[in-house]
């Protein structure tokens, strides 16, 4: 049986860190090793992980980088053969969560694979809409030839919930370390142009979905957009996401035209937020001082590295 790690980045848990490790604890196959990867957490994050058996290691929160985080999580077992990430906010849904996932490794062509996110029980019809659209209840197995159907969505994945084979993340040189986010993208276009297939595993699941402001919303696709002008074989191989972006605009009016009418106006503002914040990431952060690239960004932490 391969050998199995498990990698999970925190900062501050809170209330929801204590449900994240009672579900975790009910899981019927539980990795071999497993390290939380803490960014100096002033609450009880830290000690509720320790009880729980896991290795903390702690940085400071100002060298949090998604990429590089994780890779420096994956130099710490290397004897892992299959590596699994979450979140501390994706809540394990069933306690075969993690097998489920796995299971999608009896084929020896998947170098990764994720499971699908539900809306937290609270969430708001705009978030929850999101996770609907994204993670739908059908599994599937993605391979480049699909890049012709599917476009820029042959590539995604999420780290929330998400599992590696590591001689597959080895071969295309690991997650980035100097990416403002969306390193699992850019992992899972890699595999895809080298062979590998991604796996998308719909009875592997959690609870996982974001209630976004006004101003988060704008901030999320700037970096977006400073992600895919600075990778931009992505959309060269797999498409533009323009198309993608217009099909979840659609979706989005009819589900809540059916659910929550009174939200189609935000819906609305918030698409035109998204799409001046992506115009701006993409286009304009090359010319942007760093300060104001800083103060336009949902992760700043990135700014105090990044070459413009």
């Amino acid at each position: 049986m391969a050998h199995i790690g498990l990698i999970v980045p925190t900062l501050n848990g809170g209330s929801l860190w204590r449900s994240w490790l009672a579900a975790f604890d009910r899981q019927t196959r539980k990795p071999d090793r497993l390290l939380v990867i803490d960014s100096s957490s002033s609450d009880d994050t830290v000690a509720l992980a320790r009880s729980y058996g896991f290795e903390v290691r702690l940085i400071a929160k100002a060298d949090f980088n998604h990429g590089g985080t994780r890779q420096f999580g994956i130099g710490l077992m290397p004897e892992a053969e299959i590596i699994v990430f979450l979140t501390q906010d994706a809540l394990l849904a069933d306690p075969e969560a993690i097998e489920r996932l796995l299971d999608a490794f009896a084929d020896e062509r998947v170098g990764a694979a994720y499971g699908r996110q539900l809306p937290h029980r609270d969430a708001r019809p705009i978030g929850a809409h999101a996770r609907l659209f994204n993670y739908p209840p059908e599994s599937q197995v993605r391979t480049l030839d699909d890049r012709s159907r599917l476009g820029i969505k042959t590539a995604f994945i999420s780290n929330s919930f998400a599992a590696y084979r590591r001689n597959a993340l080895l071969e295309v040189g690991g997650f980035p370390t100097d990416t403002v986010m969306n390193e699992d993208t850019f992992v899972a276009g890699k595999m895809l142009l080298l062979g590998w297939k991604i796996a998308y595993c719909a009875d592997a699941r959690v609870y996982h979905s974001h209630d976004y402001a006004y101003t988060d919303e704008f901030k999320r696709y700037f970096d977006i957009g400073v992600f895919h002008a600075r990778t931009p074989w992505l959309q060269q191989t797999f498409g533009s996401a323009a198309g993608e972006g217009r099909r979840f605009v659609i979706s989005e009016l009819r589900y809540l035209a059916k659910n929550a009418p009174w939200l189609m106006p935000s819906a609305v503002l918030r698409t035109g937020l998204k799409w001046l914040g992506f115009k701006m990431g993409s286009s304009l952060h090359r010319k942007l001082p760093l300060f104001l690239n800083r103060r336009l960004s949902l992760h700043q932490a990135y700014w105090r590295r990044a070459v413009l």
